[in-house]
C-alpha cells in the first residue's frame, strides 16, 4: 500500500479478494495548488456493499487472472525500501528517532511513490504539510489512482 486510505477485501477463508486500492469514504474533488484530487467513494462502497451481501457471488470479487494481472512484482528497490522502512520504525520505537528518520529518508528515495514511507517521516516534523505540499506538487500521476471496478460478466 502506497497512499490512504487503502482497502484489501479478505473473505473469511483468508482468500483475497480484491488488493490494495484507494478506498475512499466518499466522492470528491478537490483544488489543490492547481491540481485536482479525486476519490470516488461512492463506487467503492456500492462494490463493497455488493461483496458484503453476496460475498465470492459479488460481481467485484476478482477472478484469479484478474487478481494476478493486478498484482506486480516489486522491484529490488521497493524491497529494500519496505525493510528500510521496517527498520526505521523499529528505531523509532526503540527511542532513536534521529536513526530512525535516516532510514525513513532511505525508503523514499528507494521508493518515491511510497506516500506512506514519507508521512510516516513527515509526521515527526513541525514543516510536515510544506514537504506534503513540495512532493505533491513535484506528482504527474494522479493522487489516488482511478478505481477498476469492472463487474465480472
Amino acid at each position: 500500500m502506497i497512499n490512504v486510505p487503502s482497502g484489501v477485501w479478505i473473505d473469511e477463508t483468508g482468500r483475497v479478494a480484491r488488493p490494495p486500492e484507494t478506498a475512499a469514504p466518499k466522492d470528491q474533488e478537490l483544488q489543490v495548488a492547481g491540481k485536482v484530487i479525486r476519490t470516488q467513494g461512492t463506487a467503492y462502497i456500492n462494490a463493497l456493499r455488493d461483496w458484503i451481501a453476496k460475498g465470492n457471488q459479488s460481481k467485484f470479487v476478482l477472478t484469479d487472472d484478474d487478481y494476478k494481472r493486478r498484482l506486480k512484482d516489486r522491484s529490488p528497490n521497493e524491497q529494500q525500501a519496505e525493510a528500510c522502512f521496517k527498520l526505521a520504525v523499529a528505531l523509532h520505537e526503540k527511542g532513536q528517532p534521529e536513526l530512525a528518520r535516516k532510514w525513513w529518508q532511505q525508503a523514499q528515495q528507494l521508493n518515491p511513490d511510497s506516500w506512506n514511507y514519507h508521512r510516516q517521516d513527515w509526521s515527526f516534523s513541525p514543516d510536515a504539510g510544506k514537504k506534503w505540499m513540495e512532493k505533491f506538487q513535484r506528482t504527474t500521476t494522479d493522487y489516488y489512482p482511478a478505481l477498476e471496478l469492472k463487474p465480472k460478466p
